[in-house]
This record gives structure tokens, sequence and C-alpha cells, in this order.
């Protein structure tokens, strides 16, 4: 007997009508996803949430009234469980900063691919973090390198100091470059458990919770 697979359930919350369309169409095209509902604004779409408890939120970050970055929180407030996406075409540092800070588990530009954006949501789903390269150097900008100092006075490197092996430094590589675990493995020609492992020993030797933190601090710290 063959088990039918959950489809993960989304709400979309965008302002743009064409856009919600579009989106809608490229996700419900893929047999494991169902949009469950499109919201215009942040209000209507806490109100869907709540009442829908979605697997993933797509949130668009410039929402009129209530923005993406304040309805995130919001969605934090209520659960820890559900999944967000956010989506956007800034380019501001300040607002990039704040949807990191924010509690997204994926940070994507609205140029992605309809495929990509799929297989982060899979990805999402599962409890992987994701962000776009793009989407990190902008949030990067604006913060400065750091200088780590020895025992006896050298100026040590983050890259020295934090022992990864030479295939974990290719893994991070790919990682702020914002190439999901099955990427990653095709990249390397391993296995996806091993690219996954890969990424949990960067993740525990950086001292960071997630694949956005370790992105971000490699960069910030000339790691990659």
């Amino acid at each position: 007997m063959v088990t039918e697979q959950k489809q993960i359930s989304i709400i979309i919350v965008e302002d743009f009508k064409l856009t919600r369309v579009g989106l809608r169409c490229a996700l419900n095209a893929n047999p494991d996803m169902n949009v469950v509902a499109e919201c215009e604004d942040a209000i209507i779409g806490l109100s869907e949430i709540e009442k829908l408890h979605p697997d993933v939120v797509l949130m668009d970050l410039g929402l009129p009234g209530m923005n993406g970055i304040e309805a995130m929180v919001k969605i934090r407030e209520m659960s820890s469980d559900i999944k967000i996406v956010a989506l956007t075409s800034h380019d501001r540092e300040e607002e990039v900063l704040a949807a990191l800070s924010s509690g997204a588990n994926a940070y994507c530009l609205k140029d992605i691919d309809p495929s990509k954006l799929a297989d982060v949501i899979r990805d999402v789903s599962q409890g992987v973090c994701w962000i776009d390269s793009m989407v990190a150097n902008l949030a990067l900008k604006s913060i400065p390198r750091t200088e780590n100092i020895g025992l006896l006075g050298n100026q040590v490197s983050e890259q020295a100091r934090i022992p990864l092996t030479e295939r974990e430094f290719e893994v991070l590589k790919h990682l702020v470059a914002g190439k999901s675990n099955t990427e990653i493995a095709k990249e390397l020609i391993v296995s996806v458990h091993t690219a996954k492992a890969h990424v949990c020993s960067i993740l525990q030797k950086m001292c960071v919770n997630d694949r956005v933190q370790a992105a971000v601090k490699a960069v910030k710290e000339g790691m990659v």
C-alpha cells in the first residue's frame, strides 16, 4: 500500500495581485504543495495564518500598513512551528538587516526561479534555513569587519580560529551562495546525508544556530 505524501500547505502574503497569482500557479504546479490562502496585506494574512496554521508562509516585506517585518515578528509570537519565507525586491541595507532579525527561515529575492523557490520551501518545511547570497551581501555592506586578537597579541583570522576541514570550507562556500543540501551534494558528488552532516558540523564549530547566521558570519569575517 502506497502512502500518499502530505502536501506542504502555504499562505501567500503579497499586495500585488499579479504576483500572488503567479506564485500560486507556480507553487500549485508542484504535487507536494498547496496554496491554501492568498492575502493582500498583513492584517488579513495574520488572520488567515491563525485560522489555517499553514506549514509555510511566503511574506512580502514591502506591504502597505503593517509591513512584512512586523508581521513576521507577530507570526513568531503566534507559533514557532510555522516556517516563514521572506520575499523581497528591496536593496536597502537597513530593511534587509531588519528582516534578518525578524524570525524568517529563508530570505529570497523576488527574481528567484520558481523551481528554486519550490526547493527552498521544501527545505524550509523540513527545518532548514536558507538565505539568498545577494541578501547576505546587502546586509553585510553595513557590518564592519572585525579582527580577532590572539593571546600573544597576534591577529588571527576567523578562518584560522575556527577549525573547519578543507571539505567543510567547500560546503561553507556553497552555503553562502544559498545552495540547499541537495544542491551541495550534487556539487560535491556526495550523498544528501553527508552534505547535511557537513552543514551540521559547520554550524557547531562556528557556534551559530542556523545556515543564515553561518552565511552572515562567514562573509562578515572574510572566511569565504
